[in-house]
């Protein structure tokens, strides 16, 4: 007990064992490998849930590095103001904590332990940490070894018979950016798995909330997209993403180039269930929409964007929804590719784009549009 209160990891009352400590240590030096890993195409360990480009693996942040002192953790006091000298004590008091915290830990373990994975055991005293801690920095840690391990396959069982979800769940309301964003990364991970996703469908509105009215473009905002794509492989859940379909159009129009690629793929699980076609339809979608097409947009964005309109238009029947069509309004994405001739200025500002690819994608799409929206125009 008196290891703990030297250290300074745990509010009074709460005793860190050398196991969890280890885990820990094992954690932050394989943070680098781990690296590495994901670098080259992430570790393969893939459930039963189907396939999630890009989304299945841990994405942490530029400043993660072992070889630095790493400010981002180092938790301050609300009385460590700068510009005062009380200030720049706490806040020194404050490093230097962090800094014997790591220490000691490093000390403790094993120096020629490597592996990032942990034992059934050693999990177990990780989730206390997340479950009982209130220290950003060891939260932050705890929870990067916990998505670390998530991201095994035989690991993601593991954490959810020991109670994982809800701990990691509960997280989500921290209002540190870092500390969500990071509970975000596990969840994804944790997310790769069907059973998993059937416990964790109770947090999605909770989710989607969270990333729309993050911070744009925001690390926490890109995590709860990807944990939100993860979630909509399968058609089960999608149904409760129905009433943000207007809000992720809103942030694929206002987003950076990351956000809308993100954005695309949530919205690609979408508009391959016929089930969700006249939800997509119904969603308003802002003005600017029809400016993304132009030479200067990335040509991968309007080829997503075209299979996403291709989609749609392929699993809506337009002669048979007809009498529905006052059911839309005029700001909807219906009225959107209803307005032929709208669509197809914007699409043809592109059509002597430098790229065949999307010349052949414009053409595929214009014709599609025709026939399916204005047979009898064709007779």
């Amino acid at each position: 007990m008196g290891y703990a209160r030297k250290v300074g990891w745990v509010t009074a009352g709460l005793v860190i064992g050398a196991g969890a400590c280890y885990c820990i240590y094992r954690l932050t030096r394989g943070r680098k490998q781990n690296k590495e890993k994901m670098a080259e195409g992430g570790s393969g360990d893939m459930d039963d849930v189907g396939d999630c480009p890009g989304a299945r693996y841990n994405d942490w942040s530029d400043d993660d590095d072992d070889n630095s002192e790493n400010k981002g953790i180092v938790w301050y006091p609300p009385w460590a103001r700068i510009g005062t000298e009380a200030g720049t004590r706490a806040r020194a008091r404050a490093r230097a904590r962090a800094t014997r915290a790591r220490r000691a830990v490093q000390k403790r373990a094993s120096p020629n332990s490597d592996d990032t994975i942990l034992s059934p055991q050693e999990l177990q005293k990780v989730l206390c940490l997340v479950e009982m801690s209130e220290k950003p920095y060891i939260l932050e840690a705890a929870l990067i070894a916990l998505g670390n391990n998530a991201a095994y396959a035989f690991n993601r069982d593991i954490i959810r018979d020991l109670g994982g979800l809800p701990i990691v769940a509960k997280i989500l309301n921290t209002r540190d950016p870092i500390v969500k964003e990071k509970a975000l990364i596990v969840l994804n991970n944790l997310s790769v798995n069907a059973e998993n996703q059937r416990r964790l469908k109770i947090y999605m509105n909770q989710v989607c909330d969270d990333t729309i009215t993050s911070r744009l473009n925001s690390s926490v905002q890109l995590a709860g997209l990807r944990l939100l794509t993860n979630m909509t492989v399968t058609n089960e859940y999608q149904h409760m993403l129905a009433n943000s379909i207007s809000d992720f159009f809103r942030l694929f129009s206002a987003g950076n180039e990351e956000t809308k690629f993100q954005v695309l793929k949530l919205l690609l699980n979408l508009a391959e269930n016929p089930a969700m076609t006249r939800e997509l339809l119904r969603a308003q979608v802002p003005s600017s929409l029809g400016s993304l097409f132009n030479k200067k947009e990335n040509k991968e964005v309007i080829l997503k964007l075209l299979v996403i309109f291709e989609n749609i238009n392929d699993n809506f029947k337009w002669e048979e929804n007809e009498p529905t069509q006052n059911q839309f309004s005029e700001v909807s994405l219906f009225f959107f590719l209803k307005e032929f001739q709208v669509c197809a200025d914007k699409i043809l500002g592109i059509e002597s784009h430098h790229d065949f690819l999307v010349k052949v994608k414009v053409g595929k799409f214009m014709a599609k549009l025709a026939e399916h929206m204005f047979p009898k125009s064709q007779e």
